[in-house]
């Protein structure tokens, strides 16, 4: 029976899933999986995008693990695709390849004053406060009063981390250089400005009501953003989602302010229009709009400005491009057809696929990305006749490759080292796991 030789790069959900997905399916030929991962820890944006007081969405990791545990794909972190493995390497050792390399900058937003010192992309102080190895292990937080742009999860995740006191988080997996940098905040005011109306925001009721129980927190809403329009009225009757959201809402409405030290401000029909200062962020500028009555909003000429003295864009997440494979810098992903990844003719690429963000952009849940993957892995399966003709296919060779340049590659016993590692920096300080930052220190740890 011939052997299927397969790397995927990222070893995200969505990599990971993929693997899982193509382990499983019927199919006329075994099959030998590679995963490439630039971290020395597995789980992409789970471990490094999911705010550390959200635990129930890490146990995705729990899944995760036991696909990667099963024993029948090999583990490759610490290692950069394009530098230390590239295009041509595959093709010597891989009849095909999968990349899954997500989504992790921020998308753009082209105002005035988006560049002045003081203003961040929210992708980035998520990976701070993660704990994400390649980011500096600083972060600045010394205003008072901040703006975060954004109605999404992220948005919420970044304006909660930023709100939320310090000590509340410590029974969390947050690094300890985090802790200190949160605990020393000033902050008394986080703005999150939203371009549409209450009913058209994009994160969940579950994201919403946790910021209603922050301690020492007062939630803030504005009375004049919930003159509904019939649009919006429609969508609470008819989408249980919104009407929760709404019941939300209408309880802070009737709640009076209890006098906390810290507030968490809620700005609807809000459109970004500058960002105020000379060197640094020194206000925001925003005009007023209103639903345009057919599911959209306009503005009405109305502009505002609110004092702030940093500024967070989370208005989405972006692709990078990979060296040698066509990219959409528009969309930031890698151009494709259900996963066949197609050049500049929209001619498939042999033995070149895609699967997660960097598929189909960032958007959707953990659920989206398995049913990516089985669309991506059937176009896998199907194109046989395409597949490379790889000169090296045993297994050994990619290892002896990655040896012969001096890799540190890390492997899956060794991210077993290192979780155990965590957890029991953790359990020393009573907390469920204190995260490895330093990439040098992960790499000793896995490698023992």
């Amino acid at each position: 029976m011939s052997t299927l030789r397969l790397a995927i790069v990222g070893a995200g959900p969505a990599g990971i899933y993929a693997a899982d997905i193509l382990l499983k399916a019927e199919k006329q030929f075994d099959v030998s999986i590679d995963l490439f991962e630039q971290l020395p820890a597995p789980y992409g944006l789970v471990r490094y995008g999911v705010a550390p007081d959200h635990p129930r969405i890490k146990g995705i990791i729990t899944a995760l693990r036991d696909v990667l545990d099963t024993g029948q794909i090999r583990l490759f972190g610490n290692v950069y695709y394009g530098r230390d493995i590239t295009l041509a390497d595959l093709k010597q050792h891989y009849h095909a390849v999968i990349f899954s390399t997500g989504s992790i900058k921020d998308a753009p937003l082209p105002i005035p004053g988006i560049e002045l010192d003081g203003s961040y992309g929210a992708a980035d102080f998520v990976s701070w406060y993660d704990g994400h190895p390649d980011f500096p292990r600083e972060w600045p937080l010394e205003a008072k009063e901040v703006a975060v742009i954004g109605n999404g999860n992220v948005a919420l995740d970044v304006a909660r981390m930023l709100a939320k006191h310090a000590d509340d988080l410590l029974p969390t997996e947050i690094p300890d250089n985090v802790y200190q940098g949160l605990k020393s905040s000033p902050v008394t005011d986080v703005h999150v400005f939203g371009r549409r109306g209450p009913m058209q925001v994009k994160f969940t009721p579950l994201e919403l009501r946790e910021l209603g129980e922050l301690n020492d927190v007062d939630m803030v809403v504005y009375e004049e953003d919930f003159d509904y329009d019939e649009a919006s009225k429609l969508a609470i009757e008819t989408n249980k989602q919104i009407m929760v959201i709404d019941r939300i809402f209408r309880k802070w409405r009737d709640e009076p302010q209890t006098g906390s030290s810290r507030r968490l401000h809620l700005h609807f029909y809000a459109n970004p229009v500058e960002v105020l200062g000379t060197d640094s962020v020194e206000g925001f500028r925003y005009e007023r709009t209103e639903p345009d009555g057919e599911g959209g909003v306009r503005g009405t000429g109305e502009f505002r400005e609110v004092p702030v003295q940093s500024l967070y864009r989370a208005v989405g997440y972006f692709g990078s491009p990979l060296d040698g494979i066509p990219f959409d810098s528009k969309r930031g992903v890698i151009p494709n057809r259900e996963g066949q990844v197609l050049d500049d003719n929209d001619e498939p690429v042999k033995g070149v696929f895609a699967t997660g963000w960097i598929k189909r952009g960032p958007v959707g849940l953990i659920g989206h990305t398995k049913s990516d993957a089985m669309e991506t892995i059937k176009h896998v399966l199907n194109s046989q006749a395409d597949w490379w003709s790889p000169a090296h296919p045993e297994e050994s060779a990619v290892v002896e490759l990655l040896r012969s340049r001096g890799v540190e590659f890390t492997n899956l016993d060794g991210w077993h080292n290192l979780d155990e590692h965590e957890l029991a920096l953790g359990a020393a300080e009573g907390r469920t796991r204190i995260k490895v930052v330093d990439r040098d220190a992960m790499v000793r740890v896995s490698n023992g």
